[in-house]
């Protein structure tokens, strides 16, 4: 699973997601990306989820993880009461914005990406697009 090596602080507060992605919103190293339209946190299980589904879906493809989980969630034990402080850590989770792209795939063609893709969008919890890369 990933998380990062070292942080500055264990704990995190939670926060809330406002606007869309400014950066990472377009396909910068394969051909096709896969795009989340709306906001969400993508914890690390599921991210190593999607990238053994991507590579079992299109195995001959290169495939970019586009996004990092920076952040720490905490939670308490159950039965657990009031005043005890703050949990422990049990989760990292990738903080997506509506536009962020979470995937990418090149070296395969757009039928093959597709696939693998539709593989991927059924073990996120955002709503997700293909997108293609802009040549200019």
């Amino acid at each position: 699973m990933l998380m990062p090596k070292r942080v500055k602080w264990r704990k995190q507060q939670r926060g809330r997601i406002r606007g869309c992605a400014t950066r990472g919103h377009t396909v910068a190293f394969g051909e096709f990306g896969l795009q989340a339209i709306e906001p969400g946190w993508i914890p690390s299980r599921t991210i190593e989820a999607c990238r053994i589904a991507a590579t079992r879906g299109a195995p001959e493809a290169k495939i970019w993880i586009r996004i990092f989980p920076h952040k720490s969630v905490t939670s308490t034990p159950a039965e657990t009461r009031q005043g005890t402080g703050k949990g422990d850590i049990d989760y990292w989770t990738a903080v997506v914005k509506p536009g962020t792209v979470i995937f990418e795939v090149g070296g395969v063609t757009e039928d093959l990406a597709k696939k693998a893709f539709n593989r991927v969008a059924h073990k996120l919890p955002v709503k997700v697009r293909m997108i293609k890369r802009r040549h200019l």
